[in-house]
């Protein structure tokens, strides 16, 4: 007869508490593929799912209906065992356990919390949380009765210990049921949705007891539907479709703390598009923010030719949507999944992008380079639309970010020509000399626009001077003299294209000094 020694105080024993040391693994999953064969066929319920939780952690595991999330928790408690891989739990192979093993195993080392208590009615309040007592053998009896009442009193209900299950709340047989989970003292306690059946304060008050456990050492589990619950647990693991979606947050998203990654997983919902599908189109209204979990998608952007440009590809792994949303409100491209692909992705809505956004200085500091990147593709793609897709990678790999104060001076007519331009953010002013000495604005660049093409290509020295205009910076993608030459070399299209903006702004810059010297 095996007998526990712990402490049978009030406050549950810290022997699981990591305090001042380094993280314990306790529970582990390596590569857990689960299928269950069905009358048509295989059904992966799990695919190759890589898991750890600390000793000491409180985790909600979160999903929709049919998401994996019971099948991850049957693996945990070891109702259920893998197709392949490993679930190892206090350094025990529980997946390699035969039954009366793995009984053992659980009886001592695991609790399990019910969302419908699945108490014994028959049997009094304390005769139900000494009952995992009775039958693991794991306190003599005569002390059986006094750790019920210390567990009791843990829970608040030490009062209520001599009443049948049907004579008290719903609220009261769950916590009941939360202390018989800790009659063995297990490491971990597992909870299947054990509030669902509980309404909101008394599911808040469930939580609240959880935190305290946890606080005092104990490991928790639970699978919830409750979103706004889950947010105040400090680590969520979201499942979609047989897979843990959360790490793709962490990896999109890495100068998040763990409360924020947290509290963004919970409120993540998944997203399916099919072939050629759309998911967002430029200018419609911006209302979610996306994280790549599987396939791909391409970018495009409309050009005022009436052309659909193609400016980028996101892959698993990588966001969008967070330009619409952080800048104007609308969608500055459309995004859509190939022809031969499909797409899953979470979406997160504006308030909480919002909320994420403000709370996280690094985080929306890492939007904001992001952005200021992207805009570059854009305005490339809106100035130069006829090049080909190697072309235009290798434009934005040779292309610089150069930035010039409002008024500062990009460079002046006469000057040599040394590189080409493209506005991407702010405006540009084009300035000429006139009869007087004076400069005179001839015209306005906007986001999108080029300048400096005809220094490059005729006489070698520049025909107007470029300074940034109005109050806000002016933002450009410079290429120089060599990198601008390889690009109109191998595409002729470009070529004709920055030919034919030349001629019509030689036309302007004419009609521009007549007007100001009418007798020339």
């Amino acid at each position: 007869m095996s007998r526990k020694t712990r402490s049978t105080a009030a406050t549950i024993p810290q022997g699981n508490s990591l305090t001042g040391l380094e993280p314990r693994t306790l529970i582990e999953l390596r590569q857990v593929l689960k299928v269950y064969e069905t009358p048509a066929g295989g059904f992966t319920a799990l695919k190759n799912v890589d898991l750890t939780v600390n000793a000491g952690e409180f985790v909600a595991v979160i999903g929709k209906s049919g998401s994996g999330k019971s099948t991850l928790i049957n693996m945990i408690t070891g109702i259920d065992r893998p197709t392949l891989g490993e679930v190892i739990i206090g350094n025990v192979p529980i997946h390699t356990l035969n039954e009366d093993q793995m009984a053992a195993w659980r009886g001592r080392s695991l609790g399990v919390i019910f969302q419908f208590f699945q108490l014994l009615p028959t049997l009094t309040v304390l005769e139900n949380v000494m009952l995992p007592m009775e039958l693991r053998q794991t306190y003599p009896p005569h002390e059986r009765k006094e750790r019920a009442l210390q567990l009791l009193e843990i829970v608040d209900l030490a009062d209520q210990a001599h009443k049948f299950p049907a004579a008290i709340s719903g609220g009261q047989q769950q916590r009941v049921a939360i202390a018989r989970a800790l009659a063995n003292d297990p490491d971990v306690l597992v909870g299947d949705e054990p509030t669902g059946s509980l309404d909101s304060k008394t599911a808040d008050s469930i939580f609240q007891l959880f935190e305290t456990l946890v606080s005092q050492g104990k490991t928790v589990l639970v699978v919830t539907h409750d979103r706004e619950l889950a947010g105040r647990i400090p680590r969520v693991v979201f499942i979609n479709d047989g897979e843990i979606a959360d790490q793709y947050v962490a990896e999109a998203l890495p100068l998040m703390t763990q409360q924020e990654l947290a509290q963004v997983s919970s409120q993540l919902e998944p997203v399916q598009y099919g072939p050629g599908e759309v998911i967002v189109r430029q200018g419609d209204p911006a209302d979610f923010f996306y994280i790549i979990i599987r396939g791909e998608a391409n970018v495009y952007i409309d050009h005022p030719s009436g052309k659909e440009v193609k400016v980028g590809r996101l892959e698993t792994g990588q966001y969008f949507g967070e330009m619409g949303l952080m800048e104007g409100g609308t969608r500055t491209a459309t995004v859509r999944v190939p022809d031969d692909g499909e797409l899953v992705a979470m979406q997160l809505d504006r308030e909480h992008f919002t909320n994420l956004v403000s709370n996280s200085d690094l985080t929306r500091d890492q939007l904001l380079h992001l952005m200021r990147k992207r805009a570059m593709e854009i305005q490339v793609g809106e100035a130069l639309p006829n090049l080909r897709t190697i072309e235009f990678r290798n434009l934005l790999l040779a292309a610089k970010a150069v930035t010039f104060s409002p008024g500062e001076v990009v460079f002046r007519q006469d000057d040599p020509a040394d590189a080409f331009y493209i506005v991407v953010q702010g405006t540009a002013e084009v300035l000429m000399h006139q009869p007087g000495g004076q400069d005179a604005e001839v015209r306005k660049l906007e986001a999108g626009e080029f300048f400096g093409e005809a220094g490059l290509m005729e006489g070698g020295t520049r025909s107007a001077t470029i300074r940034a205009g109005g109050d806000a910076e002016l933002v450009t993608m410079r290429l120089s003299r060599e990198d601008f030459t390889e690009m109109i070399s191998s595409s002729a299209m470009t070529r004709d294209q920055i030919m034919e903006m030349m001629r019509t702004r030689a036309q302007m810059q004419g009609l521009s000094k007549k007007q100001s010297n009418p007798d020339s």
